[in-house]
């Protein structure tokens, strides 16, 4: 006989043999429900997310899939990580829609919790991860990677996963949490059991993020400049020209396309996120941020 957690940890009969997605938002029926997926010795990959699930997301539900024998989702949107003058109130929340769209691709469970169950009264611990988590994205946003250093290992330690999936869209972020890993010696999932998936991109090439759906359809148009403007800047680099003149010119041709502002573009190790004057030998990665009507887009490529 199937089973399921409802929103409020209580058991219900689903008749699907236990294929219709679980969901709770207590944290003893998730660690009772992830007991029960482990009998037998099974497999756990765990996807964390924000919620308004795109195609990007369910790309790391089916590698999760591929690599583990049962996939938990968890959706939170998670306040430490918000600045002051974020977006914190306006963030897309659909739980029934990604509820959903988990089902239809096979993810077994989803943890939503709380803000109070995270973050219960009294609660006064805070990890920073120094160095890869300074500059680019850590330099605009301000405590911005504390909070997500900190909402992952709470995630780790409630699923204890064999295995974790990011988007590399995000890579600064893949950075701190795979070596927040390492440092604090997490062994569910170790750092190496973290698993990057490429960027996965709209037809024009734009990396798909919640935050595109906040453009106009004007501002998403010229939003496609990003990618174009980024993969001739790697030519540029990689056929010889100077990295500081490639992104002079990517600079230039996002501003005539209409954006606002460039928060960064720069060339960085692709391990420690160094910044880097030239092509070394080791992977390399374009990372850029920029603003178009107020909305700010981030993205990344490997150079050489």
């Amino acid at each position: 006989m199937g089973w399921r957690l409802n929103c409020l940890g209580r058991e219900a009969d689903t008749g699907k043999e236990g294929r219709a997605l679980q969901t709770t938002s207590e944290l003893e029926a998730l660690r009772r429900s992830v007991a029960k997926l482990r009998e037998g010795g099974m497999s756990i990959g765990l996807v964390p997310t924000m919620g308004a699930l795109h195609e990007g997301h369910l790309t790391l539900v089916r590698r999760a899939r591929e690599a583990c024998d049962y996939v938990v989702a968890s959706i939170f949107v998670n306040p430490a990580q918000f600045g002051p003058n974020e977006d914190l109130d306006a963030y897309p929340r659909q739980l029934e829609e990604d509820a959903a769209l988990l089902e239809g691709e096979g993810c077994a469970l989803l943890w939503a919790p709380e803000v109070a169950t995270m973050y219960p009264p009294g609660f006064a611990t805070n990890i920073s991860v120094s160095g890869v988590s300074e500059g680019f994205c850590g330099a605009d946003r301000p405590g911005h990677f504390d909070g997500v250093a900190t909402v992952v290992c709470k995630l780790f330690n409630q699923v204890q996963p064999d295995m974790a999936f990011f988007g590399e869209k995000d890579f600064q972020q893949l950075a701190v949490i795979r070596t927040m890993a390492r440092d604090l010696d997490l062994t569910a999932p170790r750092a190496h059991q973290i698993i990057g998936v490429p960027t996965v991109r709209e037809a024009d090439g734009l990396a798909m993020s919640s935050r595109n759906r906040y453009l106009s359809s004007e501002a998403r148009a010229a939003a496609a400049c990003l990618p174009r403007a980024m993969k001739a800047a790697i030519t540029a680099i990689e056929a010889g020209t100077d990295p500081a003149m490639a992104l002079t010119e990517l600079r230039e041709t996002l501003a005539s396309a209409g954006f606002e502002r460039v928060d960064y573009a720069q060339l960085a190790d692709a391990v420690n996120l160094v910044p880097i004057s030239h092509l070394t030998g080791s992977p390399s990665r374009l990372l850029v941020a920029a603003r178009i009507e107020g909305t700010r887009l981030i993205d990344n490529m490997p150079v050489g």
